[in-house]
């Protein structure tokens, strides 16, 4: 099961009592503030987990329909590594 953005902002709003737009706002908020503080630095929360970044190395892909292979250039993606308490309540 993955959760979206629709789902995150839909839980968010009934237990902090918000309405859709502001919990959708929140939401945003705080993605944009780890994308823009993680250039440099490892983001860490504390029972939650740690956001950093990762550049992915260039690569083969592959265009399903036509088979035609081309290049997918190396890009810099934000993870996140879930703290023990997280791990916890999730198994």
């Amino acid at each position: 099961m993955s959760l979206g953005k629709k789902n995150i902002v839909k839980n968010v709003s009934t237990k902090a009592h918000l309405n859709n737009q502001d919990s959708h706002k929140l939401l945003n908020n705080f993605l944009k503030l780890i994308i823009l503080n993680s250039d440099n630095n490892i983001i860490k929360i504390s029972n939650f987990g740690t956001f950093y970044r990762r550049l992915t190395p260039e690569r083969i892909g592959r265009n399903p329909r036509t088979k035609e292979e081309y290049i997918v250039t190396s890009r810099s993606k934000v993870n996140f590594r879930p703290s023990k308490n997280i791990k916890l309540l999730i198994n």
